[in-house]
């Protein structure tokens, strides 16, 4: 679970938010590129997604039995603008049994719900005794070198053509994308766990599928995160665009999450365009 009550790291990269009993009050790296109702600063997807996977956890890891579980679904919809307002957020156990635990999150501002998740826990066990076919996953690109530091204002390095950089402006063009996310704050003097870290880049499926000749034109309703195993606590997580396909204003991208070790799941996005507004990729996660 997360490490509370922790002072801010004055070297670590800027949290979302910071708790102030049950709120949680946005920090300015919360704030979307895509704007907000009445020119007001929106959240963005990625700052929505963590809080309410961090809320989600503390919940199922409260069960009996915890420890024996594993998060392999995680479901984000993202049916109202957040507002850079004081938040709360909510879990409800739906189902918490020996082998399949189903719990829901929930985002409110004001009095109203603006997003909501779900994830899903399987009970770990032993290995098949039977074989069954595995693949077809595009390979995924090498992990950024160890020693490639991303800016601390804005933590993610990026990959087309070649290899990983720190500038996105050199990847505003039409080929395969890959992001690459250090372990950053959440929430401001707590670690992330594992959960929460990949959690937060399922929104991001967008920006790796969606980045092209003008930046980012499609903005997602949901995410779909699923998972075999979590990466490993405080790396860095990687997502690479695997499939796309758009139709009337309208596309579909499949991501796949992969970190040192390999590939660990796939990050799933519905999306639609957004007129002829296009966003900086900088400033969609």
């Amino acid at each position: 679970m997360s490490r509370a009550g922790a002072a801010p790291d004055a070297s670590a990269p800027p949290a979302f938010f910071r708790a102030d009993g049950e709120l949680l009050v946005p920090l300015p790296r919360a704030t979307s590129g895509w704007g907000g109702p009445d020119g007001e600063g929106q959240l963005r997807g990625t700052a929505v997604s963590g809080v309410l996977a961090r809320a989600a956890e503390r919940a199922a890891g409260a069960l009996e039995g915890a420890g024996r579980f594993r998060p392999v679904r995680w479901t984000l919809d993202l049916f109202r603008p957040g507002a850079m307002i004081p938040s709360t957020t909510g879990a409800t156990v739906v189902r918490g049994g020996r082998r399949l635990r189903l719990v829901d999150a929930e985002l409110v501002q004001e009095g109203r719900t603006v997003a909501r998740a779900t994830v899903l826990l399987l009970a770990t066990g032993g290995p098949s005794a039977g074989a069954a076919w595995t693949g077809g996953l595009p390979e995924t690109p090498p992990a950024p070198p160890p020693d490639l530091h991303p800016d601390p204002a804005e933590p993610a390095l990026y990959r087309s053509d070649g290899a990983w950089s720190t500038d996105p402006r050199a990847h505003t063009n039409a080929a395969r994308k890959a992001v690459w996310f250090p372990a950053t704050p959440l929430v401001e003097g707590e670690d992330p766990t594992p959960f929460e870290h990949v959690a937060v880049l399922a929104d991001a499926a967008n920006l790796t599928s969606s980045w092209g000749t003008r930046g980012v034109e499609f903005i997602n309703a949901d995410a779909t995160l699923t998972l075999t195993r979590l990466p490993a606590p405080g790396d860095g997580v990687g997502l690479v665009a695997t499939s796309r396909v758009e139709t009337d204003g309208l596309a579909t991208a499949t991501t796949t999450v992969f970190d040192r070790h390999g590939a660990l799941g796939s990050a799933i996005v519905s999306t639609l365009a957004n007129g002829a507004q296009a966003v900086d990729p900088a400033r969609t996660r």
